[in-house]
């Protein structure tokens, strides 16, 4: 079992009440877990003769967790097509290069919220194995959706109807080893035949969902965009929104008092860049740009409200945006929308982590934790910026990435 402390440091997590907040430390890491993480002479008392890493005054935090991933993202457009055209061999090294790249930006957790062919599954187990390089994977597999609903083009949704055939969705990525499930209950920007406010489910087939996922101890996260349709759902007990382009003050107080998360998602509606890359045709950029100043007031209205909001991109975690990775700069919109260096903290690891139900093993540098750490030469608690600066993230225990010259991994 290898062993190391790692000193000259700030420990920075998101714990209630500053807990988490640690000048001069040391982190001792045992195998694959954090043995003891506290003032750097308590801490190396009691690590004996680990080897020690040196991170040169660096603030250390968790890993990221990006709650909305695509590792298959498939856009209308000629990027997209690529996507869809892979054979399946295709498809899983491409989602293994995602993955591997994912980890290297700081990312050492995702939801992933629709893949394709149930290729997740097999990525996951092969970076459990530590065949692949990649995060820690909570997947819904395929997204549920009525016959010619959102995503319905695509092999990263199943088609249901009617309540017995929504419960049978269910059912189905449960079996295939789903951790949770998703469901598209309105349109969307990536529907050619669809508006962002068409309703998709009847209220008979959410209930269907929600108690059955329910049942078998799963969450649900839903694709929604009108306010409407998230008050219908929020009443029969969904657990987090996805996007909430729409939302109003009286759905967002009821998302608070109910504990309904969001995942706001906002870089959507605001990547022209990254949609002209893709060659995303003229009709989606148009709505998806056009839905963008309405989407960061309902933002705005979710944060003053006290809803749980969370760290999610849609846009690929690794991709490279505006400067920076899409994950980190999906936390600074989410940052300079309302909620600050400190809660965006939250939002972009323990939040999301509590939400997961993973919180005995990660989301803070504490004993017993899996060691998925980053570290950065700024602090966060200053600025969500300073998670630009990521240099060195390790996973599991084992440094995947350290900027460091002459550094050659483990």
């Amino acid at each position: 079992m290898s062993e190391v402390v790692i000193v000259n440091c700030t420990v920075t997590d998101a714990r209630p009440g500053g807990g988490g907040r640690i000048a001069d430390a040391a982190v001792w890491v045992r195998g694959d877990r954090i043995a003891a993480a506290g003032p750097r002479p308590e801490v190396l008392g009691q690590a004996g003769g680990a080897r020690v890493v040196d991170l040169g005054g660096a603030y250390v935090t968790p890993g990221l967790v990006n709650m909305h991933t695509h590792l298959s993202l498939s856009l209308p457009g000629r990027g997209g097509d690529d996507v869809k055209n892979m054979t399946p061999h295709e498809l899983a090294l491409y989602m293994a290069d995602g993955a591997r790249r994912t980890l290297h930006c700081g990312v050492t957790t995702v939801r992933c919220v629709a893949e394709k062919d149930h290729a997740d599954f097999a990525l996951r187990r092969a970076i459990e194995a530590g065949r692949a390089s990649g995060p820690r994977i909570f997947t819904a597999g395929r997204a549920l959706v009525c016959t010619g609903g959102h995503g319905h083009e695509g092999t990263d949704t199943l088609e249901c109807d009617g309540p017995d055939g929504f419960r049978r969705g269910v059912r189905s990525q449960v079996k295939a080893g789903a951790d949770l499930v998703k469901v598209m209950i309105s349109g969307g920007i990536a529907g050619e035949h669809e508006r962002i406010d068409t309703p998709q489910l009847f209220a008979d087939e959410m209930a269907a969902v929600l108690a059955t996922a329910h049942a078998w101890g799963r969450k649900v996260t839903a694709h929604a965009g009108p306010a409407a349709v998230i008050a219908e759902a929020v009443e029969l007990g969904l657990d987090c929104v996805e996007h909430g382009y729409q939302l109003t003050p009286e759905v967002v107080r009821r998302m608070a008092e109910r504990g309904t998360a969001l995942v706001p998602t906002l870089l959507v509606t605001r990547c022209k860049e990254f949609f002209d890359e893709l060659g995303v045709p003229e009709w989606m950029q148009c709505r998806s740009l056009g839905a963008g100043p309405r989407h960061l007031e309902s933002y705005a209205l979710a944060v003053e409200a006290g809803v749980e909001v969370l760290l999610g991109s849609d846009m690929p975690p690794f991709w490279a945006f505006e400067g920076t990775s899409a994950s980190v700069r999906e936390l600074e919109y989410m940052s300079e929308g309302g909620l600050g260096p400190e809660r965006a903290l939250y939002a972009g690891t323990l939040g999301p982590i509590r939400w997961l139900g993973a919180e005995a093993d990660l989301g803070t540098v504490e004993a017993g934790k899996y060691a998925d750490l980053v570290a950065m030469d700024a602090d966060p608690l200053a600025a969500t910026s300073a998670f630009r600066g990521i240099r060195w993230v390790m996973k599991g225990g084992r440094v995947v990435r350290d900027d460091r010259a002459g550094w050659e991994g483990q």
